[in-house]
C-alpha cells in the first residue's frame, strides 16, 4: 500500500488571501506583495526570514479559510516591517540571551506587541491567536518591553509549537535559503519597502492603528543615540587640529639641528580644555537641567577624566561664574530669567586658559555670537515642538550658527 502524494501548495488559495489582506490593510499592500513565497513542509505554519520570502506550509492553507489566511499574512510581513529580528539580535547580545528558548521567547514577545491591534476590520482573528491579554499583559507595549515580563512556563506551554522564522527573532532555521539564496530583498530594496509603507501610514492615518501609526512616525524620524552622537562630536573637536597644541621647549625640535645655535620649540599635543556653557533660562526644565549635569560628567571622560581642563559656565541672560569642575553635583546652576548665551561664551573665552572646545547645552531660544569663536563649538540642542515670546507672537528664534557642531538632545 503506497502513502497518499502530498497535495502542492493551493497557490490560487493563498494569494487570494493575500490580495484579501492588502484590501483590508492597503497602507500594508507594497510590503505584502514584496514578499516572495516559498513552499515548504518543513514549517509548522507560516514563517518569514529576514529577507523577506515567505515559507509556506501546504497542509496549513489546505485547512485555514481565506479570512484567517489573510490574517496571517499581515501579521508575518509586521515582523519584517517591524524589524523584529534586528531587534531580536540586539536583545540577544545586550541581555545575553541565547539558545532556541530565548528565541521562543522573543518570537512571543514579538506576536504580543503585533497582535495586540492586528486583528478586527476585515480580518478574523485565529482561535491559537498570541496577545497579551492571554499572557496577563497589558496591550500597547513593545517586544523589549514583553521580554521583562514574562518566562516560559505553564502559561505559554501550549506555545511551544510558534514559529514564525528568523524574521521575528533573529535565529536562522534549516529550512532559510539564506543571503545567498534566491529572490531575497537586498538591504536597500527592504529599507525602501519600509520607507513607502510609512509613507502610506502617515499619507492616511485614519485608516492605520495606533501601533502602525507610532512605527511610521519612528521609520521617518528615527531615534538617535544623542548621548554617543553628542561625545563623538566632543572627542571629534577636542582631537581636530589646533586643539589642544602648543609649543614647548621640554623636548627641542628636530629641525634645531638645521640651526646651530638655536633652540626650537616643537609642537606638543596635550588633553584639550573644555568649557561647558549651560543655559539655565525659565525655558529649560529642572530634567534637563539634570541631563546637563551628566553630560558634563561625559564630556569629563570624553578628555581622558581630567577635571582640571573642564569649566561650567550657568548662563541665563547673564553669565555667572565659570566653576573650575570638581564634582557634578557640586556646580550652582542658578538663572530661571531670560536667554543669552552670548554672554556666556565671552564668560568662557575669559576665564583662566582659553579653551580648545566649548559645549553649549540649551533649547536654542537664544542669540548666538555674531563672530566665530577662536576654538571649536558643539551645541547640544533641548528638543522644542514650538517657540514663543509673549512680547512677539511671531517670534522664532535664530538657528545655531553654522560654525557649530549641532547634536539633538533626547
Amino acid at each position: 500500500m503506497t502513502g497518499e502524494t502530498p497535495r502542492a501548495l493551493d497557490r490560487d488559495k493563498l494569494f487570494a488571501a493575500r490580495l484579501h489582506a492588502a484590501r483590508t490593510r492597503p497602507y500594508l499592500a507594497t510590503a505584502l506583495f514584496a514578499l516572495h513565497t516559498v513552499e515548504s513542509r518543513r514549517v509548522p505554519t507560516m514563517a518569514v526570514d529576514r529577507h523577506w520570502r515567505c515559507y509556506v506550509s501546504p497542509a496549513f492553507v489546505d485547512r485555514m479559510p481565506v479570512e484567517q489566511l489573510a490574517g496571517v499574512w499581515v501579521h508575518e510581513v509586521s515582523h519584517l516591517l517591524r524589524d523584529h529580528h534586528g531587534r531580536g539580535d540586539r536583545v540577544a547580545r545586550e541581555r545575553g540571551l541565547h539558545g532556541p528558548a530565548e528565541r521562543l521567547r522573543m518570537n512571543i514577545a514579538a506576536d504580543c506587541e503585533i497582535n495586540d491591534d492586528v486583528f478586527g476590520d476585515g480580518l478574523v482573528r485565529p482561535e491559537d491567536v498570541v496577545d497579551p491579554l492571554s499572557l496577563g499583559l497589558s496591550e500597547g507595549q513593545l517586544m523589549e518591553d514583553y521580554l521583562r515580563q514574562f518566562t516560559l512556563g505553564p502559561r505559554t506551554q501550549h506555545m511551544a509549537w510558534l514559529d514564525c522564522g528568523s524574521g521575528a527573532d533573529g535565529l536562522e532555521r534549516e529550512w532559510d535559503l539564506g543571503e545567498d539564496g534566491a529572490h531575497g530583498l537586498s538591504e536597500q530594496e527592504r529599507d525602501a519597502v519600509r520607507f513607502r509603507v510609512a509613507q502610506g501610514i502617515r499619507g492616511r492615518p485614519g485608516n492605520a492603528s495606533k501601533g502602525w501609526k507610532r512605527w511610521a512616525e519612528e521609520a521617518f524620524h528615527p531615534p538617535q543615540p544623542w548621548r554617543e552622537l553628542l561625545g563623538a562630536a566632543v572627542r571629534s573637536a577636542a582631537s581636530g587640529s589646533g586643539a589642544g597644541e602648543d609649543y614647548s621647549y621640554g623636548r627641542p625640535s628636530r629641525r634645531s639641528a638645521g640651526l646651530p645655535g638655536a633652540v626650537l620649540p616643537s609642537l606638543r599635543r596635550r588633553p584639550p580644555r573644555v568649557s561647558v556653557v549651560i543655559d539655565t533660562s525659565a525655558s529649560v526644565s529642572d530634567a534637563e537641567l539634570g541631563s546637563a549635569l551628566l553630560e558634563v560628567a561625559a564630556i569629563t571622560r570624553a578628555v581622558g577624566g581630567r577635571r582640571d581642563l573642564v569649566t561650567v559656565v550657568a548662563c541665563d541672560a547673564a553669565a555667572r561664574i565659570a566653576h573650575p569642575l570638581c564634582r557634578g553635583e557640586g556646580i550652582a546652576l542658578l538663572g530661571g530669567g531670560g536667554t543669552d548665551l552670548r554672554s556666556g561664551f565671552a564668560k568662557a573665552l575669559r576665564a583662566g586658559a582659553r579653551p580648545d572646545v566649548i559645549v553649549v547645552l540649551t533649547d536654542g531660544q537664544t542669540p548666538w555670537p555674531s563672530t566665530r569663536p577662536p576654538c571649536r563649538t558643539v551645541v547640544g540642542l533641548f528638543p522644542r515642538q514650538q517657540s514663543w515670546d509673549e512680547d512677539d507672537p511671531d517670534y522664532v528664534p535664530d538657528s545655531p550658527p553654522a560654525w557649530a557642531r549641532v547634536v539633538a538632545i533626547g
